[in-house]
């Protein structure tokens, strides 16, 4: 395992910008927090990051949060409904100001893509981390996600993922297929017709939802995301779960050795049901432990090191 820091310091939009060995250099770096972290460590101490939320979110934010205050960084959340965006500042002024401020690394999430990206064209003085991009990119959720896996199967290569559900408004969906892809993963889709995604299809094969449970090493429950649709594509909660639901039978039809993951929030008895959440071979709430870790790793490439 490296132990040593990463010293590239970058931008983080997506993880099909990254090489393969720039993803497993991360994983590695996470591991390596993972075990040596210690209360009272302050390897950025006297350094600021900022973080800009336009989307509510629980887990990603706090997890950045935690993952700022273990690496010994001064964090400013910034509130974006007091902010000067809404008096007309353009989200790169603001930025600007942040990093005349002295703060050095920004975490985003916006539900244009285009907002972020144009943040990384700029010389805004900060390195600037996608946090989630509309439905386009979320990498450190498709990062912690491929540390997950590889810490219980040991290695990644071989895999057979199942991503199941709302495909076509899933940003986890897409960084999760370039990232799997150059692992030798292979993705499996499958869901409700309305949410089928044609275009990510060309990359990864369809499946019907029971070939699918059937197949998958790894069955990725995805989050029906009610307020990324402009239409009614299912009837009821009730329905949707007993046509597309992880049950309890469909459980019992896995592999025996297959796990479930949720990228979440989890809509409980809708994508899954209540009592496998916390079942033993649910890797759920593991993968929000490995998200604090795989985050202190990214921040560290994006500050260009540990500071000795």
């Amino acid at each position: 395992m490296a132990t040593q820091p990463l010293i590239r310091s970058d931008h983080l939009f997506d993880t099909v910008e990254l090489s393969k060995w720039e993803l497993e250099q991360i994983m590695e770096r996470a591991a390596f927090w993972e075990k040596n972290w210690r209360p009272g460590q302050a390897p950025f101490a006297g350094r600021f990051a900022a973080n800009l939320f336009f989307e509510p979110s629980t887990r990603t934010r706090f997890s950045f949060e935690i993952a700022e205050k273990k690496l010994g960084l001064h964090v400013l959340n910034v509130n974006m409904e007091e902010s000067s965006t809404t008096k007309g500042e353009s989200l790169c002024d603001t930025v600007k100001t942040l990093s005349a401020l002295g703060v050095e690394v920004v975490t985003v999430r916006h539900r244009e893509p285009e907002a972020i990206q144009e943040l990384l064209t700029e010389d805004t003085g900060c390195k600037i981390i996608n946090a989630g991009a509309g439905k386009m990119a979320h990498p450190t959720q498709a990062l912690l996600d491929l540390y997950t896996m590889k810490k219980h199967f040991g290695s990644l290569s071989g895999l057979k993922v199942a991503m199941i559900g709302d495909i076509k408004h899933s940003r986890v969906v897409r960084s999760n297929c370039w990232a799997l892809g150059k692992f030798g993963v292979q993705v499996i889709f499958s869901g409700p017709e309305s949410m089928r995604d044609h275009e990510l299809e060309k990359i990864a094969s369809y499946l019907p939802f029971e070939e699918a449970i059937r197949e998958a090493d790894v069955v990725m429950m995805l989050r029906v995301q009610l307020e990324r649709h402009h239409e009614q594509l299912f009837v009821s909660a009730g329905e949707y779960f007993k046509n597309y639901g992880l049950s309890i039978e469909r459980f019992q039809t896995m592999k025996p050795d297959a796990i479930i993951m949720h990228p979440g929030p989890v809509n409980r008895n809708v994508e899954i049901s209540d009592e496998l959440v916390e079942h033993p071979r649910s890797k759920i709430f593991a993968q929000k432990t490995n998200g604090v870790f795989i985050r202190m790793a990214v921040l560290e490439r994006a500050l260009g090191g540990v500071q000795r």
